[in-house]
């Protein structure tokens, strides 16, 4: 873990509770993530995970502990981490192009402006936007195109470290599928690390390498960590269909559903670490044999 590209050691965030006391929404949290991998982490409200990001990405400072990427603790913002939010935080004035381009010339200042603009416009080509949409203003966009644009400008900058921070939260389901796919593609044509928070558990099992699962608040804490054995490049037809899908989701089910809030407000000792339990479920082909007659009578 501490060798890890992104490392989280013991954080925990303490806030005031207003009766002159301090109200912790999570303690002495560890956990590890490998560079080029894509985490998601799911949690009920209240149980930090905004908070984390926050920490990651230098806009808080935790009460306790330290973040460290590449063996540097992170501190303050950086062009290093880019930020995907879940209302697109466009700058309303410029245009889709140029809201993109601001960025790019920030993190590569020796490039031409021929270099800048062919470059943002390659990264909104990838997640389908071309023409002369990318020349309208975010107004004149629709929130599926503007989260685009965000995803565009995040991947374009090149940070060692991309935060999504439920960035299709507000979108249509046929909206969100999509840009999910393009998300996957853009992602898997670089080396970036990715850190994720959503609600949506089949969108966790379709973009993540692994999830991390947190329970409750207060006291939340990262208790497990689920490796998703389902080989890439995934799909959203077809992973209903691999053996692994409905293992992997049931338990997330289950832990998110009754384990998280049995697991939850336990007080550790001042100098213990919680470090996620870690979870591989891989079904045998055995496995799916035996569970084909139940599903084929669900779908008849």
């Amino acid at each position: 873990m501490a060798n890890s590209f992104l490392s989280i050691e013991k954080l925990t965030q303490r806030y005031p509770d207003g009766k002159g006391g301090e109200f912790t929404v999570f303690e002495n949290a560890s956990f590890g993530i490998e560079k080029g991998e894509f985490v998601c982490i799911l949690g009920h409200s209240g149980c930090g995970k905004s908070t984390i990001m926050n920490i990651l990405a230098g806009l808080s400072e935790p009460t306790q502990g330290v973040v460290k990427m590449d063996g540097f603790a992170v501190s303050g913002p950086s062009l290093d981490r880019g930020v995907v939010f879940q209302n697109y935080s466009l700058l309303p004035w410029l245009t889709a192009l140029k809201n993109v381009t601001f960025g790019v010339a920030a993190r590569f200042p020796d490039w031409t402006k021929q270099q800048v603009e062919d470059h943002s416009i390659a990264f909104l080509e990838k997640v389908g936007l071309s023409g002369d949409a990318i020349h309208r203003k975010p107004s004149q966009l629709s929130g599926g195109m503007r989260q685009r644009v965000s995803i565009a400008r995040a991947f374009a900058n090149e940070p060692k470290l991309l935060l999504l921070d439920e960035p299709f939260g507000a979108l249509d389901a046929l909206t969100r599928g999509t840009i999910q796919e393009e998300l996957l593609k853009v992602w898997s044509g670089t080396d970036q690390t990715v850190f994720m928070i959503t609600h949506d558990i089949d969108e966790a099992i379709l973009l993540a390498d692994r999830i991390l699962l947190m329970t409750n608040g207060p006291l939340a804490r990262v208790a497990e960590s689920v490796e998703i054995t389902i080989p890439r490049p995934r799909m959203r037809t077809d992973i209903v269909e691999h053996p692994n899908y409905y293992a992997i989701r049931n338990h997330l089910v289950q832990f998110l559903g009754k384990r998280s809030a049995e697991l939850a407000g336990q007080i550790s000792a001042p100098d213990e670490t919680h470090s996620p339990e870690t979870v591989r479920i891989d079904k045998t082909q055995d496995d799916a044999v035996e569970e084909q007659p139940l599903l084929q009578a669900v779908k008849t």
